[in-house]
């Protein structure tokens, strides 16, 4: 995110960038649990820019609610960059919004594996742009993140904030 040197929260850098520019965003996650969503509306007058969240934790819920494919989650599973990319569109799309985010992952202290271990993230995030631009886009970063369930999550809601900082920035340069 382009302000990082500011004392201000990057939640809080978020909602002056998508209120400056008038843009709204939604929230799908996963392991995070709603943390994304909960630091995002802690800034008084977030209600101009967020518009929802959705806790989609089951894979029917991913299905159901996000639109996620059965085969991205029958193929790659809930942890993939496939299920982090559709999470992120299929909440951006059915909120309408500008933006939408999405964090999907294994928290710990169990579930992971040699392929995906404990503190495997990815974290989406999905831009429309304006009709007739071929503007669009979805964007996923993979991390993994050490510590403790509270540990892994925190870095997983910070990675989504940053995530979508560093795309308005992306989106904001091409812009001008």
């Amino acid at each position: 995110m382009a302000d990082s040197s500011s004392s201000e929260p990057p939640e809080a850098i978020l909602g002056d960038r998508l209120t400056e520019r008038e843009e709204t965003v939604a929230v799908a996650e996963s392991l995070t649990g709603g943390l994304v969503c909960s630091r995002l509306t802690d800034i008084p007058g977030s209600s101009d820019y967020f518009d929802r969240g959705v806790v989609a934790y089951s894979n029917d819920a991913k299905l159901e609610e996000l639109a996620v494919s059965r085969e991205s989650l029958d193929d790659h599973g809930a942890v993939s960059e496939s299920v982090a990319a559709e999470m992120a569109r299929g909440v951006r799309d059915t909120a309408d919004t500008t933006w939408g985010v999405s964090t999907t992952g294994i928290a710990g202290p169990t579930g992971g594996t040699d392929e995906k271990p404990v503190g495997l993230v990815f974290v989406g995030v999905a831009y429309a742009g304006p009709w007739g631009t071929e503007s669009s886009f979805v964007s996923v970063n993979r991390h993994v993140f050490d510590g403790d369930r509270a540990a892994v999550k925190d870095a997983s809601a910070t990675a989504a904030l940053s995530a979508l900082g560093d795309a308005i920035d992306e989106v904001a340069g091409e812009s001008t």
